[in-house]
């Protein structure tokens, strides 16, 4: 797990809601932890957060935490912004981050690199946790960095 005090996203997007079915995992950004969801039932995890588990369909879901490393598994380079705050911030790289200690479930977020860096696919990363501690609420972004192997 790494922190991180240089942001790689302006100010001025919108602010995740931190409510709801959802709230377990920005808490445990917060805390510099990567928690997905995980069934009671089949005892397979899962992600994005729903109420019924996307496997054997049980309601009885827990909230662990899993190790943030991972490898890529898909990758794109937004030219063109996609909200006014990102005039100015193109290109950013976004991948698509298999976590192989979690069932292998993906997830996606947004890479720490050079808009020229080469993105291989398959390479490790690590979870970067960016808070953006002045806005309302306070929340802390799940960022990647390609991690040494």
């Amino acid at each position: 797990m790494s922190t991180t005090m240089n942001r790689a996203l302006p100010d001025g997007l919108p602010v995740p809601a931190q409510d709801g079915l959802a709230k377990p995992y920005w808490d445990g950004t917060r805390q510099g932890k990567l928690v997905i969801q995980k069934c009671r039932d089949c005892g397979k995890y899962q992600w994005g957060p729903e109420w019924i588990c996307h496997r054997c369909h049980s309601f009885d879901l827990a909230w662990e935490e899993v190790a943030p490393r991972g490898r890529i598994w898909s990758w794109q380079r937004p030219h063109h912004p996609v909200h006014p705050a990102l005039n100015g911030h193109t290109p950013y790289t976004i991948v698509l981050v298999e976590l192989p200690d979690a069932d292998n479930v993906r997830m996606v977020g947004n890479l720490l690199c050079t808009p020229d860096t080469p993105v291989t696919i398959g390479a490790a990363v690590e979870a970067i946790f960016e808070p953006h501690d002045e806005a309302e609420p306070p929340y802390t972004l799940v960022q990647w960095r390609v991690r040494e192997e």
